[in-house]
This record gives structure tokens, sequence and C-alpha cells, in this order.
């Protein structure tokens, strides 16, 4: 069984140099799983941060579940997020060096069917360096376009 992949971030990369990803689990109500499901979610302007030893996730929209009436939730609430506490103790070590910051890339289900959120371990791109890599990506667009119309 594949991942089905609910939400994803697709600015994250534009906005941030990856360095490196980390799957964790997500605590979530039984409305806001039935919502997911449907593929109601929305990552923009979401995060990740440490608050007493524990990753949350912040401004994650999941909208209300219709059927669900008074079981639905705040949309925007913060929700755990589910790591071995090793994998925290480390993210809490990269994340107090200077410049990184957790950003969720895509909440998906996994094979078990529990619902997912890939992290990343990211730095902010600089304005120049945006630039630099939409010059990058024409450039590898225009030769691919060359070796196409030669062959």
């Amino acid at each position: 069984m594949a991942d089905k992949s609910v939400a994803s971030n697709r600015k994250a990369r534009h906005f941030y140099d990856i360095k490196e990803t980390v799957e964790a689990g997500l605590v979530l109500t039984g409305t806001e799983v039935k919502s997911l499901r449907m593929g109601q979610a929305n990552l923009v302007d979401s995060f990740a941060s440490f608050d007493r030893g524990e990753l949350i996730l912040y401004n994650m929209h999941i909208s209300p579940y219709e059927p669900g009436n008074r079981y639905n939730q705040d949309p925007r609430r913060s929700r755990k997020l589910l790591l071995h506490k090793q994998q925290i103790k480390r993210l809490i070590g990269k994340v107090t060096q200077r410049g990184f910051t957790l950003v969720p890339l895509r909440v998906y289900f996994g094979e078990r069917g529990y619902a997912k959120v890939e992290i990343a371990l990211a730095k902010g791109k600089k304005q120049y360096d945006r630039r630099e890599a939409i010059k990058e990506r024409d450039v590898k667009r225009e030769l691919e376009r060359e070796m196409k119309d030669r062959r």
C-alpha cells in the first residue's frame, strides 16, 4: 500500500534550504482524521517548535468535518508530533544552532493507516539564493529542451 499524500507545502522548498527530513506521527481527534482522509488540510504558514520537551505543530489548518458538528476542533489548533526521545533531542540540538527551523513538507497516511507528517530541518534562503535557484532551474530546463530537440 503506497503512502496517500493529503497535503503538501510546495513553497517550503522555495523559501528554505532543506538539510534533512524526519517522519513524525500526528496526534489528532476522530473528526480531524475524517477531514484529513477527505483531503481537507493546508500546510501554508505552518511550522514546528519545541514546548516543554515535546514537538508541536502550529498553524496547520484542518477544515472542520461537516457531519462532525460539536466534536469538531479549532481548525488551526496546535497539534503534538510523535517522535522517539532520541530524535527529539537531536532535533533540539540542531534547531538551537543559528538559522535552523522545522518546517512541515507534507501530511500523508502511512502504510498502517496512521496520519504522518514529514518534517524538514531547514535553513531560510536569502532573496539572492532564491533567484539563483530559479536561474539554475531555467538553465536546466533549457538544456533538457535542447537535448530533446537534437534527438
